[in-house]
């Protein structure tokens, strides 16, 4: 299948089935693969930025995001002037990052292991919010330590264009519409591609209303015991 066949593919098809989709070498599109537990989602999505609240992290350059971000898990992601890196207390709060909750890891691991990669072991949980009009550019995610595994990410809300591209900025990247429960992995040859999603139409999601959350499972540290060294910064 031809580049311009699959992006056709990959914009015109409906969120209606669970289909494993390939976007390309390393990673796939499984569509609504989350929808069965979207509302247990969004219940713990509360709880938890109820702890941490979310917020509009700074960039090195000084400049805020347009995405309200919060984290679960051991580690959380942050930015500041001081760069991109990973942290086990909120700075925020000053508080550890609230617990990932049981069945958000099993969802991680499942999706994963549909997607070829088995025995995922996600320490981090980054909790973003889109509203109408926010978007993130192109980017890679390599903050993390241990780059082996993959990364899960899981869409819930109103639909937006995600774009996945390769290795290099340049890259022409595929436009993907993701839609409520659908669940992109990508990792082995693909998991320093660069990815970001297009400023989000406006729009009313029966169960969201006027919002996307995503939900981006990854592995940040190198090992499982505690009191390790944040990640530096790529």
């Amino acid at each position: 299948m031809g580049r311009s066949m699959t992006r056709d593919l990959f914009e015109t098809t409906p969120a209606t089935d669970t289909r494993c989709l390939p976007i390309t070498q390393g990673a796939v599109l499984l569509r609504v693969f989350a929808c069965s537990q979207a509302q247990a989602l969004m219940t713990g999505v509360d709880q938890i930025t109820a702890q941490a609240p979310l917020r509009h992290l700074q960039t090195p350059g000084g400049r805020a995001m347009s995405v309200a971000m919060s984290n679960c898990g051991s580690w959380g992601w942050t930015s500041d002037r001081h760069g991109y890196r990973y942290v086990q207390q909120d700075p925020l709060t000053g508080n550890p990052w609230p617990a990932m909750p049981p069945a958000w890891l099993a969802l991680a691991e499942q999706a994963a292991a549909a997607a070829g990669y088995p025995g995922f072991e996600p320490d981090a949980c980054l909790i973003n919010q889109y509203l109408p009009g926010t978007q993130m550019g192109l980017h890679q995610d390599r903050d993390e330590k241990d780059v082996a595994q993959p990364i899960v990410s899981v869409s819930l809300g109103l639909p937006v264009v995600f774009l996945f591209g390769g290795a290099k900025r340049s890259a022409r990247p595929q436009r993907l519409r993701l839609e409520h429960g659908d669940v992109v992995v990508w990792g082995g040859p693909a998991r320093l591609a660069f990815h970001g999603v297009m400023p989000l139409a406006e729009g009313e999601h029966p169960v969201l209303g006027r919002r996307r959350i995503n939900l981006t499972f990854r592995r940040a540290s190198s090992h499982p015991l505690p009191g390790t060294s944040p990640a530096v910064p790529g």
